[in-house]
């Protein structure tokens, strides 16, 4: 029984990465996305390390992904995203 509750975790857990990846990182759009509740996300995240370090790494790209898009308006001359960047 507690293997299959385990395995059951499991999967929404990579449900829920899977999301965040989709939603960048937006979690009440990911939580939603993948039918659990934005506290169990944040119980996760206190309780399986290697959970954390997987949401982490997705809101590294998520950044990376972000930064490299502002990066790209600041060398086309985008004042808007110049004075951000700035």
């Amino acid at each position: 029984m507690e293997a299959l509750k385990a395995h059951k975790s499991n999967t929404k857990k990579e449900a829920m990465l899977e999301a965040l990846e989709k939603s960048l990182g937006i979690v009440s759009t990911a939580a939603k996305m993948a039918s659990i509740d934005r506290s169990t996300h944040y119980a996760w995240m206190k309780a399986d390390e290697e959970y954390k370090k997987a949401v982490h790494a997705i809101e590294e790209s998520v950044l990376d992904f972000a930064e490299s898009h502002l990066y790209k308006l600041v060398k086309e001359g985008n004042p808007a995203a110049t004075i951000f960047f700035l």
